[in-house]
C-alpha cells in the first residue's frame, strides 16, 4: 500500500503512470511480487520465532528424543530441515490465499466487489475456533455421560 500512496500524490507524472500500468493492483507483476513477498516474509518470521537449536536443547533437557537421531546437533539439523519444508508448504498456501481474490475477480469480472485473502484467513480462523469452542462445550456438558 505504501507505493500506491506515494503514486497517488503524483498522479499525472510519468513514473506514476508507469507504476499504475505495470505494478498496479491486480496486474500480473503486482500479483507475482506480492506472492513472493509473502513467501519471503513467512520464512523471515519463522526464522525469527523458531530456533531449531533451542528446540533441540529443550528436547534433550527434558529427556525427549527423536527416534533414530542423536540429541544435540543432529536433532537441530533435522528440525531445521523439517521446519523449512513445513514453512514452504505454509508460505505457498498463504500466498495462494492472498492472491486468490485477484483470480476470482479476473474470472468473474464483477466490478467493485473486493475481498482480501487476509479477511478470508480471519473468517476461516474464527469459524474453526468457534467450532472448537462448541465441541468443547458439548463435551463438557455431556462429560458425565462418558464416565458412566
Amino acid at each position: 500500500m505504501f507505493p500506491e500512496t506515494i503514486v497517488r500524490m503524483f498522479q499525472n507524472s510519468p513514473v506514476a503512470l508507469f507504476y499504475t500500468k505495470f505494478f498496479g493492483w491486480g496486474s500480473a507483476a503486482h500479483t507475482v511480487f506480492y506472492a513472493l513477498l509473502i513467501i519471503g516474509f513467512t520464512y523471515f518470521y519463522t526464522a525469527v520465532i523458531m530456533n531449531p537449536v533451542d528446540m533441540a536443547d529443550n528436547i534433550k533437557k527434558y529427556g525427549g528424543f527423536i527416534p533414530g537421531l542423536r540429541p544435540g546437533r543432529p536433532t537441530a539439523e533435522y528440525i531445521s530441515r523439517i521446519m523449512s519444508k513445513v514453512t514452504l508448504a505454509g508460505a505457498v498456501f498463504l500466498a495462494l490465499i492472498a492472491i486468490l481474490p485477484n483470480f476470482v475477480l479476473l474470472a468473474t469480472r464483477i466490478p467493485n466487489i473486493y475481498f482480501g485473502g487476509t479477511s478470508l484467513l480471519i473468517v476461516v480462523g474464527v469459524a474453526l475456533d468457534t467450532m472448537k469452542q462448541v465441541e468443547s462445550h458439548l463435551l463438557m456438558r455431556s462429560y458425565q455421560g462418558f464416565i458412566k
